[in-house]
Parts: structure tokens; sequence; C-alpha cells
């Protein structure tokens, strides 16, 4: 997915990656119209969930979605999560995150987006972010509908 934004610069997109829950999820449960959105996205890039499955019900909540399940195992989730960004390469990334062990994830990222959702997010991630939404289906949207993430980021 490229999306040319004037001013701004040419976003290559290959993978969107992102946090489970605060993110997409509440209390271990995928959130309402995420799973279509990703159904959409996972046609022109690559969707990756990272997370340390503290209900241990991510695979079962994403079963039917075309999704890459990445659950964290060392016991520093802020440098794994931002290690995993650079393996799948930084300038291809979009992360999606709301707590304080996203900011390095969302900073290695080409672009970097921040949820206030029910959990809210940390200031430290809101101020990592290059976007800030107030829904996950509102950020997965701004991809289905570019010309929204233009008018957000053009200069």
């Amino acid at each position: 997915m490229t999306i040319e934004i004037p001013h701004y610069g040419r976003l290559d997109i290959r993978h969107i990656v992102c946090d489970y829950n605060g993110t997409i999820a509440k209390d271990g449960h995928l959130l309402p119209g995420v799973k279509e959105l990703f159904d959409e996205l996972s046609r022109h890039c690559k969707i990756h969930v990272v997370t340390a499955d503290t209900f241990g019900s991510v695979r079962k909540e994403l079963e039917k979605c075309d999704v890459a399940i990445e659950v964290l195992q060392s016991d520093d989730h802020t440098h794994e999560k931002a290690a995993f960004v650079e393996s799948l390469g930084c300038g291809h990334c979009v992360s999606l995150g709301n707590g304080n062990n996203d900011v390095q994830m969302l900073r290695a990222s080409k672009l970097g987006i921040v949820i206030v959702g029910d959990e809210g997010c940390s200031g430290r991630t809101l101020a990592a972010a290059d976007i800030v939404c107030r829904s996950v289906s509102d950020a997965l949207e701004l991809f289905v509908h570019p010309k929204r993430l233009i008018a957000t980021l053009r200069c």
C-alpha cells in the first residue's frame, strides 16, 4: 500500500502492527468491527498482532482473521515490540498501541498511531505518536480511506 502525502512524504506500508489489549481488544475480547477491517486491509498489507496475551484469548479471538500473532516471550515487552517492528523493516511499518510498552514500537515505525480507547493511553505513548485516534476502527479506516490519512498528515 503506497500513499503519497503532500509535503510529508511517501508511505510504502507493508505491515500494520497492532498491540492487542487496549488497542484492538478490551479485556481479552476483539472489539467489534476489527475483523472486517483486518479482512479489508489484509488484501494490501500484512497484519501483525503483538501481545503478552494476558487473558490467554488472542488465538481464539483472532482465529478467523488473516493476521500473524506474535506472543511476547521476554520480560521486556517494550524492547521486544520495537525489535519485532525492526525485524519487519521500520520504514514499511505502521504501529498501533496505547500503553507505555508501545512507545518504542511507535517510534520505530514509519507511522505510529496511538489509540485513546476505553483503557485510555499513556502520556508517553501519546507523545511518541504521529497520529492520535479515538478508536482502533478510526485508525484502521485511515488506510481503507487514505484521503483521511492524507488530510491529517499533509503540510
